[in-house]
């Protein structure tokens, strides 16, 4: 887990990657961390899933739009990739 969001901070960190997918990320990064919720989790099952539906989808979305080699680049540099 840290080594992926050593991943996050690279590409949000890198000029090759278009700048709505900075946003996408820092959205997401957001969300996680924020205590506002779109549905409270101390409604079970749903204030969860909200949380992890929401962060995944910015997160798939945002890497759609970023060059593979990109990305294979930035985890090659943390380690993630042979």
């Amino acid at each position: 887990m840290g080594k992926e969001l050593a991943v996050l901070r690279l590409l949000l960190t890198n000029h090759r990657v278009p700048r709505l997918s900075k946003w996408l990320l820092a959205a997401a990064l957001a969300y996680a961390v924020s205590p506002i919720d779109l549905i409270p989790d101390f409604i079970p099952v749903l204030g969860q899933a909200d949380d992890v539906l929401i962060v995944a989808g910015l997160c798939w979305l945002a890497y759609r739009l970023i060059p593979r080699e990109v990305i294979s680049a930035c985890r090659r540099e943390t380690g993630l990739a042979p």
